[in-house]
C-alpha cells in the first residue's frame, strides 16, 4: 500500500511538472509571436504630414521683431492637408501668440517650449481632422 501511494505521489508531481513546462512554453510562443510594437511614424511619414509654414516677420511686445519659421507635424496626410488650406488661421495664430511675447518669454529651451506647446494647442482646436502632433521651430531670428 506504501509503495502505491509513493507511486501515485511521484505520478501526480510528475503531471503537475509537464503542465507547469507546458504553460510556460505557450507563453513563451505566444510572447515571440507577437507583432513588434509600433516605435512610431517614420521620417517619410512625418514629412507626408507636416506642412511648413514660411518664415513670418513680426514685432513681438517692446520694440524689437521677429523673423520665425514652423514645420508644424500632424497625425495623418488629411491633416495636412486641412492645415494647408487653413494656412491663413496658422499665421494669425502665430502672429497673434508672438505679438503678446517678449524677446524674454522665447528665450531658452523653456521658452520655445512654451511657445510650441502654446502653438499646438490653438492649432488644434480649429483642427476637424486629425490634430497637431508637434510643431517645430525651423528659423528663428530676434532683432
Amino acid at each position: 500500500m506504501k509503495s502505491k501511494n509513493k507511486l501515485l505521489t511521484i505520478m501526480l508531481i510528475i503531471l503537475v511538472c509537464i503542465t507547469l513546462i507546458g504553460v510556460v512554453a505557450l507563453l513563451i510562443l505566444s510572447q515571440l509571436n507577437k507583432p513588434d510594437e509600433e516605435t512610431g511614424p517614420t521620417i517619410d511619414e512625418i514629412v507626408e504630414s507636416s506642412i511648413d509654414i514660411p518664415e513670418i516677420t513680426t514685432n513681438l511686445a517692446g520694440n524689437k521683431f521677429i523673423r520665425i519659421s514652423l514645420k508644424v507635424q500632424t497625425d495623418s496626410k488629411e491633416a495636412a492637408d486641412e492645415l494647408t488650406k487653413r494656412d491663413f488661421q496658422i499665421k494669425n495664430i502665430v502672429i497673434t501668440e508672438l505679438s503678446e511675447m517678449t524677446p524674454e518669454d522665447l528665450e531658452g529651451k523653456q521658452g520655445k517650449a512654451t511657445f510650441q506647446s502654446s502653438l499646438k494647442t490653438k492649432i488644434n482646436e480649429l483642427m476637424n481632422d486629425g490634430e497637431v502632433q508637434q510643431v517645430y521651430i525651423t528659423s528663428y531670428i530676434i532683432q
